[in-house]
């Protein structure tokens, strides 16, 4: 039986927070009102908001690439893999967890956070960048086909949000996914 830390309480709860109101937004007060952990526990773990930021955005960015590595990172042919990185189940309306981040200017404004992002954003493009290698690209071109199939996704969560039909996401995958299969069966 797994036993949940008043640490792992603070973060997931941050972590929850900051997807839905934003970094800046978020109250310490918050955070603990949410996680059910008594203040000294919160100061104790994490001094600062920022302590608790880097944390919860760390995890976010790890869950995000943990994820995301469950369907890159198989043995499977490279347009299988993604292919079903691509069409994964998502919550279009909720958005991405990461990539509501960068819209956070408390998050953008600090180094630290926007290093976290960067290093998850470099990170999935360099995956996605190998893949289309292996499919024989050569490396600008995989690198631009990994951008596009990241642009696919954080696009397709906008397009969601912004109309409220998270058929925006599933369509701009279908359109991405047509392309990717269309040139795999013409090579």
């Amino acid at each position: 039986m797994s036993t949940t830390t008043a640490r792992d309480r603070l973060v997931g709860a941050a972590q929850d927070l900051f997807a839905t109101q934003g970094v800046g937004a978020t109250s310490p007060r918050a955070v603990l009102a949410a996680s059910g952990v008594g203040q000294g526990s919160l100061y104790h773990h994490f001094p600062t908001k920022h302590d608790l930021a880097v944390a919860a955005v760390g995890a976010t960015v790890d869950d995000a690439l943990a994820q995301a590595m469950r369907s890159l990172g198989t043995d499977a042919p490279a347009i299988e893999r993604l292919v079903a990185y691509l069409e994964r189940p998502r919550d279009a309306l909720a958005g991405c967890k990461v990539g509501r981040h960068t819209s956070d200017q408390a998050v953008m404004d600090d180094e630290g956070l926007r290093d976290v992002l960067d290093a998850y954003f470099v990170r999935l493009l360099g995956v996605l960048t190998a893949i289309f290698r292996e499919t024989g690209l050569p490396a600008d071109v995989a690198r631009d086909r990994a951008h596009a199939a990241l642009a696919i996704i954080q696009g397709g969560y906008v397009l969601a949000r912004a109309t409220q039909d998270p058929g925006a996401l599933t369509a701009a995958v279908r359109g991405f996914v047509g392309l990717l299969t269309t040139q795999e069966k013409n090579t």
